[in-house]
């Protein structure tokens, strides 16, 4: 997935299901709400990208609407937007400065696995038994 069409489609997936407390919830439902706005504006209430968006907020947690969501704003060209992009990145920003907004989760199965982010170390060290 390109990044710029990542930051739209992160903010339409975030801001469908995003649970934030009262005092944030304002700004990101506005946030939302503008994105939204600016696709409808663009591509019209009808589109298939504006259906998409609309499937995935009756099921936020469905990799199936990401999917479907994903296409439709590469199909669009959406991700080429300045103004969109701009929103997507705006609502994402919002999102993640709210308590618990920038969550990141790794898991990683196998043996011999050492896993760092954002700017960690992680060694692995193996010690033979003679």
């Amino acid at each position: 997935m390109e990044p710029v069409t990542t930051v739209i489609l992160s903010a339409l997936v975030a801001g469908a299901a995003a649970g934030v407390t009262e005092a944030g919830k304002k700004l990101v439902v506005d946030g939302y709400e503008a994105l939204k706005t600016a696709l409808t504006a663009r591509f019209g209430a009808d589109s298939d990208l504006a259906g998409a968006v609309a499937g995935l907020e009756k099921n936020p947690d469905s990799d199936g609407r990401k999917q479907t969501l994903h296409e439709e704003i590469v199909a669009a060209k959406a991700q080429e937007d300045p103004e969109l992009v701009e929103l997507a990145r705006a609502l994402l920003d919002q999102i993640e400065s709210q308590p618990g907004g920038a969550q990141h989760i790794q898991n990683a199965v196998g043996s011999y696995i050492a896993q760092a982010d954002r700017g960690g170390t992680a060694s692995v060290t193996v010690t033979r038994k003679d």
